[in-house]
């Protein structure tokens, strides 16, 4: 199935070091033309790590676009040609000291494709060995082990509201065989 808009003509608006911005200027099936801003992100991963007790390991962290403090699972940015697994692992380690003996892909999605090319590769991570985390200069991350059955229902009560999280979450439950 072909795609219904061609780009046109693409105009580079911003390069920073997360993200960077295009106007992309399409052409539609009827002759017409519109614009599209596209947010340009890099692959990413999200961890849920979990204990042999089913606890889940989460990090509280302040996130300035949306001046809260969240509740979330290990996340981070792909580096170029990173595979998704070790990208798991190494952001695992750096945010929470964490290793897992055992990473299991669960799923992966785009985030938000209506404007951001971001892919992002959810892992479950077993097996784990506590160690010394090492925070990227600007992280200020506190670590915490909650009940897997209670961060379920933390989503209905509006505790987690970070969708990569809920996403983990529920992706989690089902392949663990766990009823909230």
């Amino acid at each position: 199935m072909q795609p219904p808009e061609k780009t046109v003509e693409t105009k580079r608006i911003f390069q920073g070091r997360v993200v960077g911005l295009r106007v992309d200027t399409v052409s539609l099936p009827d002759g017409g033309t519109a614009r599209r801003e596209v947010v340009e992100h890099s692959q990413s991963v999200t961890i849920l790590p979990v204990d042999g007790q089913g606890n889940v390991l989460l990090e509280r962290q302040y996130r300035k676009p949306v001046e809260a403090w969240l509740l979330e699972a290990p996340a981070g940015g792909m580096n170029e040609g990173e595979d998704p697994e070790a990208a798991a692992r190494r952001e695992l380690r750096e945010e929470t000291g964490y290793t897992a003996r055992k990473m299991e892909h669960l799923a992966s999605f785009y985030v938000s494709p209506g404007f951001c090319t971001e892919l992002m590769h959810t892992y479950l991570a077993t097996g784990l060995v506590a160690g010394r985390a090492d925070p990227e200069e600007d992280e200020h991350i506190d670590v915490t082990f909650v009940p897997l059955c209670q961060a379920i229902k933390m989503i209905s009560t509006g505790e987690i509201v970070d969708g990569k999280t809920i996403a983990a979450l529920l992706l989690a439950e089902k392949r663990l065989n766990i009823s909230s």
